[in-house]
């Protein structure tokens, strides 16, 4: 249903005041300005605001640490061994899978690594990798030394799905017809699930289906996606995925990622993978020298290398119990689309030529992000807003991106970011 907005600042106030997430503003940190007032915070992009709840969650693991030493490791009410079993359920469900199917371990770039060496298994003839251009550097660069690694050259065996001339957004039927255009040499595709750049936010499903009808492994990097869109990797059949924890997830920065393996590839302990101790099974792990073969979980698990690092782990417990209170996804997609349905409302009504969004209109096709084309001064622009107390970032060439956040961003925030928009016409 669309909804009709109004540009008066009175209608702003009262969706905030009909908001039923309104509330969970007041569990975050806001950053303040100059003035002693909280900025426009539209950065959760980039890294998410601090849960007030996190503090007392870190000084926790730090107090147990102090007195108990070791005995950390099997003492506490979330025993520093098991810790990841804590965050098992809730990932689970933020991204649509079985609990067998998530482990919260590394960064994001270094599960990739993980992945692709699972499952990218080049042959001599089918060896090309598909990914979307522009993608995040870190995928870009994890990728191309992938097939450095198994001695490709990345100009031959790389397939980019680029956006068509004059556009900035990379069409769905463009990507179906270059997975059967190259079919019989693609072995695997690694794709943005909602696109750093543009916001824009693909057809996880339709993308996966179409690919493994030729039998290529599908994968996507959900760094953008997570928490901040719904997912259901597990109907949706993906091979595997990857993402971070500090944008919408609010886990603080660096704090630990996570990855999906899907059910059917997780408990076959015959893929190859990197191995590490903590990937073993727990009932063997501790006998250490005198079980010198590496037996896989048969889960997710298995393709952990190392013990779960519990400073950067304890944030992500205090923002998942926020998505807990928030009753998961589906209301915050709710406010999301409509934050940012207000947001795109206000742009046009601005009238102006300097500006125009690169970010898909379907609500169905972006997440909390849209992407604003300052044709005039752009870097200008940006540090205008900036000194007017607004928070978000810039992109090379003349893109500002702005993300209003369900959890903690207001309507009227919106309102008074195009009221600011507005005076640098």
């Amino acid at each position: 249903m669309t909804m009709t907005f109004s540009a008066d600042e009175d209608f702003a106030l009262q969706l905030d005041r009909d908001d039923p997430l309104h509330h969970l503003r007041d569990k975050f940190h806001l950053p303040l300005g100059g003035d002693g007032k909280p900025v426009i915070y539209f950065a959760g992009n980039s890294l998410g605001l601090m849960p007030k709840s996190a503090r007392q969650i870190v000084d926790g693991e730090l107090d147990n640490w102090a007195k108990l030493g070791v005995d950390a490791h099997h003492a506490t009410g979330t025993p520093w061994y098991w810790y990841h079993e804590a965050l098992r359920e809730p990932t689970a469900r933020f991204v649509g899978a079985l609990s067998l199917e998530v482990i919260c371990m590394n960064s994001l770039t270094v599960n990739l690594h993980l992945m692709m060496a699972t499952f990218y298994r080049p042959t001599k003839s089918r060896s090309k990798v598909l990914m979307e251009e522009p993608a995040f550097p870190s995928d870009t660069y994890a990728i191309k030394t992938q097939l450095i690694h198994h001695g490709l050259d990345p100009k031959d065996a790389l397939v980019l799905a680029h956006p068509r001339k004059g556009e900035f957004t990379v069409r769905t039927e463009d990507i179906l017809d270059l997975i059967d255009e190259h079919a019989d040499h693609l072995a695997v595709m690694i794709m943005g699930a909602v696109n750093f750049f543009t916001g824009q936010l693909v057809d996880i499903e339709k993308i996966t289906a179409a690919a493994q009808k030729h039998g290529i492994v599908v994968g996507f990097d959900l760094a953008h996606a997570a928490g901040n869109v719904p997912l259901s990797l597990h109907e949706w059949n993906v091979d595997f995925a990857v993402w971070c924890s500090y944008k919408y997830l609010n886990a603080g920065p660096g704090a630990v990622a996570g990855a999906f393996v899907h059910e059917r590839h997780a408990t076959n302990t015959k893929l190859p993978r990197l191995a590490g101790w903590f990937g073993n099974d727990p009932n063997t792990r501790f006998r250490l020298h005198l079980e010198p073969e590496f037996v896989p979980v048969p889960s997710a698990d298995g393709w952990q290398i190392s013990n779960p690092p519990i400073f950067s782990m304890a944030p992500l417990r205090a923002s998942l119990s926020i998505f807990h209170e928030a009753d998961g996804m589906e209301p915050l997609r709710a406010k999301s689309v409509k934050l940012t349905g207000y947001l795109e409302f206000l742009i046009e009504q601005i009238g102006s030529k300097k500006f125009s969004l690169i970010t898909p209109a379907d609500p169905s096709a972006r997440g909390a992000q849209l992407s604003i084309q300052a044709h005039e001064h752009p870097t200008q622009v940006h540090e205008q807003l900036i000194a007017a107390g607004v928070k978000c970032d810039f992109r090379e060439p003349n893109v500002i991106r702005v993300a209003p956040t369900p959890l903690y961003n207001t309507f009227h925030e919106v309102w008074r970011f195009a009221q600011i928009l507005a005076q640098h016409q």
